[in-house]
């Protein structure tokens, strides 16, 4: 009887031995738990009242004018993530890309590049690959979160699509980064996350084109977000310099250029941002110098530049929903190298509409646009557009 009740306790000590935690073993995530994919897609009508059909604008919304119609302006799938402690990755193609003015929703990359933090927590990091060159606020501010429909043509001028190839360092406190992920994500339309200090070198040829020279262009930023108050003020300064050389496919063959197509491409820019709260300003101005096509001589020159924008918006929340009313005044004069003959602008434009969030997943943008543009290059000589229209867009983020 004495070794059944032994027997018995062994069991009965054993049987409890299996309800006592064991420690937790962190097994690696799965290659799925790694990364996530969020998008938007932004659909277009500008022709509403519209009095002028030869008034556009190519670097902002080729949609813009005669034969427009309704028109996809994006259609980004973005695939993001922490892959490891000190490694992130970002890629977002665009299936809405237009090779030229007959040929629609093309895919093409808009960023393909990853950070690797070089301390723990990620505050000092190389970005390496193709993604926004840190100039300009608004330029750095995603097309998901503007309120303007399109880009100031002064500082955007500077880099079409916003993107090159190259090697950028970021430096900000863990403090700052964690509101510059705020900003963006309490609706206050930031610019995101390029550090306070950011230093790199870059191609200059701009997203997606082929380095044309072995003069890599230089770009660094100085930024500073703080309270005051109740309020979020960020007061900004960039520059760039470098050498961009002109694709012989872009120029009219009676134009005259440099002998080897290079020009210097160097600017400035200043920015003040006043977030919304409710009551918001953005403003930025530029300088600098660049080609630009000369109708006296039919050539490209190199000549300064200078240009800029004021943005005035008020956030309203009424309910679940978000209204942001807002004004922009932006005025440009010099060329945009991007373009056919580096072609010759002056811009003075004034917008008045509105943001409609009516969820997270929907909003709906009405402006008014009254624009006067010159615009010239060999082709078109003293051509000045002037004109007013309505312009709708409809986003669908998920």
């Amino acid at each position: 009887m004495r070794y059944f009740i032994l027997l018995f306790i062994s069991l009965n000590l054993f049987s409890q031995t299996d309800s006592i935690p064991k420690k937790q073993i962190d097994l690696p995530k799965k290659w799925y738990e790694t990364f996530s994919i969020r998008g938007y897609t932004q659909i277009r009508y500008n022709r509403l009242l519209e009095t002028n059909e030869n008034l556009s604008c190519e670097q902002c919304d080729r949609s813009w004018g005669k034969d427009g119609g309704f028109f996809m302006r994006r259609m980004r799938v973005i695939l993001f993530g922490q892959i490891n402690k000190n490694v992130y990755f970002y890629i977002q193609p665009d299936f809405a890309s237009s090779p030229s003015a007959d040929r629609l929703h093309f895919g093409q990359i808009r960023d393909a590049y990853f950070d690797v933090g070089i301390d723990s927590d990620n505050e000092y990091r190389f970005r390496i690959g193709q993604s926004k060159i840190p100039y300009g606020f608004e330029n750095m501010q995603s097309s998901q979160n503007r309120i303007p429909l399109d880009r100031n043509d002064a500082l955007n001028s500077a880099v079409s699509n916003e993107r090159d190839l190259g090697v950028f360092f970021y430096w900000a406190p863990k403090k700052k980064r964690k509101l510059f992920s705020e900003l963006v994500n309490d609706g206050l339309k930031g610019s995101g996350d390029y550090g306070i200090f950011a230093f790199g070198v870059f191609n200059g040829q701009t997203a997606n084109n082929p380095e044309l020279n072995n003069k890599p262009h230089v770009v660094s930023r100085i930024t500073y977000p703080f309270q005051l108050k109740k309020q979020i003020v960020e007061l900004s300064l960039q520059a760039y310099s470098g050498t961009y050389t002109l694709p012989k496919s872009n120029i009219s063959s009676q134009v005259k250029t440099n002998s080897d197509l290079g020009y210097k491409d160097e600017r400035v820019a200043a920015s003040f941002i006043l977030y919304p709260k409710p009551f918001g300003i953005q403003t930025e101005y530029t300088i600098g110098r660049g080609p630009e096509f000369n109708k006296n001589t039919d050539s490209i020159d190199l000549t300064s530049l200078h240009g800029g924008y004021i943005t005035t918006s008020y956030l309203l929340k009424i309910k679940k929903q978000v209204l942001i009313p807002f004004l922009r005044y932006q005025y440009y004069d010099g060329g945009k190298k991007h373009e056919r003959d580096a072609r010759s602008y002056n811009v003075k434009e004034f917008e008045l509409g509105a943001e409609w969030q009516v969820n997270k997943n929907f909003e709906l943008v009405v402006n008014y646009t009254n624009s006067n543009r010159r615009f010239e290059d060999f082709t078109r000589q003293d051509n000045l557009q002037k004109g007013g229209l309505v312009r709708i867009q409809a986003q669908v983020n998920f």
